[in-house]
């Protein structure tokens, strides 16, 4: 394990710790902001926020911290065609979780998702430290952009293969995602099957091919597992679900409440919330639409069929309808505040390394 720490070094980190992304809830200004005050770089999930709402959330973060922040945006892909059978058994399958919830069915129509150059321009015109991505590669005209602002890119691989065209397209760090991951793969096409490549032998195979710095992310919940792929070639850590209960998350309260059920800690990979493979806790929704997989639209055209039903059972206090994403760690998850966590997480690495550096 080498001394020199690109990462660490550049955004003057205290350690090789990244907050992920969380979109969907979880990430606020104040979680961020929280992780970057206490040495490690915080990143907020924006993939599903209007430009408006981007350049707002942004700003209040850049309040709150004068350090390090990343944003994160979704690749953008085309909304798919759907055809009136496709709509038809859509809708029939959750007519009755509708009604149970008492929500009109929606009207299936695209645009399934927000303008993507439109996210783009609202976040290169804040400048944060970092731009992250995942679901695949981005035209090198955005990464030049990025790069002419002083913006660090940052894509996301599940395989080698993958990490390959990354580096090639000219991104200058890359995350790693292994199969234990909570939240959504970063797999490159929305309809392949998931390679189910784990942490480390995805980031020794990354690490050993690449000559950019490697990023580890999943499943990791302490300072052990942050030193254990430290020691394998990553140059960093990012951890998500670790941040899930922290007080500054805006992670719900059904959603807590599920994250701390110790009777249902197992996660599972499903595309029933959003069209693409995800992990999280298992649920109602998640094991009653697993035997209707003819019934989920494709991304990210089910994402945005299915947010009002995860919506509404929030608002209800409801944990069956949610998508409760987690890692394989989520055993380990602590309650605590962020900058805590972090510190808490430094001294474990300090002690799993015995690194006189940190």
């Amino acid at each position: 394990m080498s001394s020199f720490n690109p990462i660490v070094s550049h955004l003057d980190l205290k350690g090789p710790l990244i907050l992920s992304p969380l979109a969907g809830g979880p990430s606020t200004p104040e979680l961020i902001a929280a992780v970057s005050n206490a040495g490690g770089l915080g990143s907020l999930g924006l993939a599903y926020d209007t430009p408006e709402q981007i350049g707002a959330i942004i700003r209040k973060t850049k309040t709150l911290t004068s350090k390090p922040i990343a944003v994160n945006l979704f690749v953008p892909v085309k909304d798919p065609e759907l055809s009136t059978d496709q709509k038809e058994s859509a809708l029939n399958s959750t007519k009755k979780y509708r009604e149970e919830l008492g929500i009109p069915s929606p009207k299936i129509e695209a645009p399934y998702s927000l303008d993507f150059d439109k996210q783009f321009e609202a976040m290169l015109r804040e400048k944060p430290s970092v731009f992250s991505f995942t679901f695949g590669l981005l035209d090198r005209s955005y990464l030049n952009e990025c790069n002419k602002n002083g913006i660090i890119t940052c894509g996301t691989a599940t395989t080698l293969e993958e990490g390959i065209l990354a580096e090639e397209s000219g991104v200058d760090w890359l995350v790693a995602q292994g199969i234990e991951a909570g939240g959504h793969r970063g797999i490159f096409s929305e309809t392949s099957e998931d390679s189910g490549i784990g942490l480390f032998p995805l980031i020794r195979a990354l690490a050993a091919k690449l000559r950019i710095p490697v990023i580890a992310a999943g499943g990791i919940m302490d300072g052990a597992g942050i030193a254990a792929a430290l020691s394998l070639g990553a140059m960093a850590a990012q951890l998500g679900t670790a941040f899930l209960l922290c007080e500054e998350a805006g992670t719900s309260a059904p959603y807590r409440k599920a994250l701390l059920d110790k009777t249902n800690l197992l996660t599972k990979t499903t595309r029933v919330f959003s069209g693409r493979i995800a992990r999280g806790l298992q649920n109602r929704f998640l094991k009653e639409m697993e035997t209707k997989p003819e019934s989920v639209l494709p991304f990210p055209a089910q994402n945005a069929f299915t947010r009002d039903i995860r919506r509404k059972s929030a608002e209800l206090g409801m944990s069956d309808f949610l998508s409760l994403w987690a890692g394989q760690g989520v055993s380990q998850i602590r309650q605590m505040g962020a900058g805590k966590l972090v510190e808490i997480l430094f001294d474990e690495l300090k002690e799993a390394t015995k690194d006189p550096i940190l």
